[in-house]
């Protein structure tokens, strides 16, 4: 069993120390930033759907979750290879977008911003992100 509790406010705080207090022995405590949330994460998607649409010999011959590697290895992001089974080629490993904090997130959409200013594609926001890519 997981409980999570976000500590925004003081009630939240006091459900948190009730929850330390009661958990049984030998259960582990993790505190940690938030992730990211929803709306950046439609942000990106959206970002990475028209960058697709407006950069088809680049970044349209990726697939959006291509796309996304692309950006996260320009954040900085731990980058990892495994052999196929077959031992015919390799493949990434271990990028997770949903691990990054808030502000890594925003980074990481600043990265795409400044890729897109860069190629000429000025990207339209809106709260949805433009839904998937």
């Amino acid at each position: 069993m997981t409980l999570t509790t976000r500590l925004r406010t003081k009630h939240q705080r006091e459900r948190a120390k009730q929850l330390v207090d009661r958990a049984p022995e030998d259960w582990v405590c993790v505190l940690r930033e938030e992730t990211r949330n929803d709306r950046q994460n439609r942000a990106m998607w959206g970002y990475i759907k028209q960058l697709r649409e407006a950069l088809p010999d680049t970044m349209g011959r990726f697939s959006p979750e291509d796309c996304k590697f692309q950006f996260l290895h320009a954040l900085g992001a731990e980058m990892r290879f495994l052999p196929e089974l077959d031992g015919a080629g390799m493949f990434p490993v271990g990028y997770r977008s949903s691990t990054l904090t808030r502000d890594q997130f925003s980074a990481l959409l600043e990265i795409i911003a400044a890729y897109a200013a860069k190629h000429g594609v000025e990207l339209q926001e809106s709260p949805e992100g433009a839904g998937s890519a």
